[in-house]
C-alpha cells in the first residue's frame, strides 16, 4: 500500500492535463476512478474496527455523517458475498455498494439484479431501484408507523438571511402538496416566458410554495390528480389489512403506503379500474360523476405491471419529464402512445439534436407528412 501511495503521488506530480488530448485525459481519469473505488473498499472494511466515527471523519477528511455511513456500510458487507467481491475488485463504488447492501439486507437475494443495474445504469437509477426494493420489503414490517414517527419540520436562516424550510411528510400527505406546487410553478413559468422574463423553474416553485403557505389561492391546473394510490383488488377484498407478494398498495414513483391509509383515502376519492394482463394495459374504467378519465392519465402511472410512475427513458430522472416523439412529430410521427417516450428536458434536447443530425427532422413525403398527427391515445 505504501508503494502504491508513492506511485500515486508521483502520478499527481507529473499530471499535466493541459498537455493531454481529451481521449488521454479520459483514459487516465478512468484509471484514477478505479483506484478510488479500490481505496474506498479498504477504507470501508477497515472502518469496522473504528469505534469513533469522529476519528474516522478526521482521518478521511469527511463529515461525521459520511463517516457513520461508512461504518454502517461496513457492517452490512459480508466477506465473500457478491456485493463485497464487486466492491473489492473496483467494479462498484462506495456509494453503489452502500445502496446495494441496504437493499440486500432488506430483501436477501436482491443484490444480483442491482449489480447488473450498477453496471449499465446511472447511480440515480440504481439508487431508485434499491430504494424501491427496501420500501417494498419494509412495507410488511411496520413502514407506515415508522413514517408517521419520522415526520418533522424545521426552519433556519442562512448566510443571506433567507428562510429555509425542511419538511418530512408521509407520502400520502406530501404528494398532493408537491403536485399542487409544481402545477402552480408551471403556470408561473409559462406566464413569465410569455412576458420574456426568463428565470429558473426552481424560483417559480419557491413562489408557488410561498403562496400556498401564506394561504393565497393558486391557479395551476395539474395534468394529473394531486394524489394517486394504486391498490391491488385483492388487498381491498381482504379488508385493507396486508399486502402480499405480487400485490401493491403504493403511490406511483414514490413508494408504498399502508393499506389502512389507502382505505381512508378511498372513502373520499374517485375510483378507477385498471385491467392489465401482466404486461399491457388492456382497459381502464372510472366510476365518477364527472367525465371519464382520458387514457393519458393512465399513462402517467407508468408501464404495467410495476406502475412505477413516469421517468426519463435515458437518465431515469423523474422531475419535469416531457413527452418526446420517438418518431419526430415534424417528420410525420403520430402523437400516439406507442410513439411517445418520457424524457427530462436535457435528454429531450439531446435526443432532438441526434434526430437533427440524423436528418429525421425534415418533413417526409406528402403522403406521410400530411396524415393526421393528432390521435387519441388508445
Amino acid at each position: 500500500m505504501d508503494e502504491a501511495v508513492v506511485w500515486i503521488e508521483k502520478s499527481n506530480a507529473d499530471l499535466e492535463p493541459d498537455l493531454m488530448t481529451a481521449e488521454e485525459a479520459r483514459d487516465l481519469l478512468s484509471t484514477y476512478a478505479r483506484a478510488k473505488k479500490l481505496v474506498e473498499y479498504g477504507e470501508t472494511v477497515l472502518a469496522r474496527k473504528m469505534d469513533n466515527a469522529e476519528e474516522l471523519a478526521r482521518m478521511a477528511g469527511t463529515s461525521v455523517g459520511k463517516a457513520k455511513a461508512t461504518v454502517e456500510t461496513a457492517k452490512g458487507l459480508k466477506s465473500g458475498d457478491e456485493v463485497s467481491s464487486a466492491f473489492a475488485t473496483g467494479d462498484i463504488s462506495f456509494d453503489q455498494a452502500a445502496e446495494i447492501a441496504k437493499a440486500e439486507k432488506a430483501k436477501p437475494g436482491s443484490a444480483a439484479e442491482l449489480l447488473k443495474t450498477a453496471a449499465t445504469e446511472s447511480f440515480q437509477v440504481l439508487r431508485e431501484s434499491a430504494r424501491k426494493v427496501v420500501l417494498e420489503a419494509e412495507q410488511r414490517r411496520g413502514l407506515g408507523d415508522r413514517q408517521r414517527e419520522a415526520r418533522s419540520a424545521r426552519s433556519y436562516a442562512d448566510e443571506l438571511g433567507m428562510i429555509n424550510f425542511h419538511l418530512r411528510l408521509q407520502p400520502h400527505v406530501g404528494t398532493p402538496i408537491v403536485n399542487r406546487a409544481e402545477a402552480e410553478a408551471q403556470r408561473l413559468f409559462k406566464a413569465a416566458k410569455k412576458e420574456q422574463r426568463q428565470e429558473p423553474f426552481e424560483r417559480h416553485l419557491a413562489d408557488a410554495y410561498a403562496a400556498m403557505l401564506s394561504g393565497s389561492s393558486v391557479k395551476g391546473n395539474p395534468r394529473r390528480a394531486e394524489l394517486v394510490v394504486l391498490v391491488s383488488h385483492d388487498v381491498a377484498k381482504r379488508g385493507w389489512k396486508d399486502v402480499r407478494d405480487g400485490e401493491m398498495c403504493k403511490i406511483p414513483d414514490l413508494g408504498p403506503v399502508p393499506p389502512e391509509v389507502a382505505r381512508e383515502i378511498a372513502e373520499d376519492a374517485f375510483l378507477t379500474g385498471l385491467f392489465y394482463d401482466g404486461k399491457d394495459l388492456r382497459n381502464i374504467k372510472r366510476w365518477t360523476r364527472s367525465t371519464p378519465v382520458e387514457v393519458k392519465l393512465a399513462l402517467q402511472l407508468g408501464k404495467p405491471p410495476e406502475f412505477d410512475g413516469i421517468k426519463c427513458v435515458d437518465c431515469g430522472k423523474r422531475f419535469r419529464t416531457e413527452d418526446d416523439h420517438v418518431d419526430p412529430h415534424c417528420g410525420g410521427g403520430p402523437a400516439s402512445a406507442d410513439n411517445l417516450d418520457p424524457r427530462c428536458k436535457p435528454c429531450h434536447k439531446a435526443k432532438t439534436e441526434r434526430d437533427r443530425k440524423a436528418g429525421k427532422l425534415r418533413p417526409r413525403a406528402p403522403d406521410v407528412a400530411q396524415r393526421p398527427t393528432k390521435r387519441r391515445r388508445e
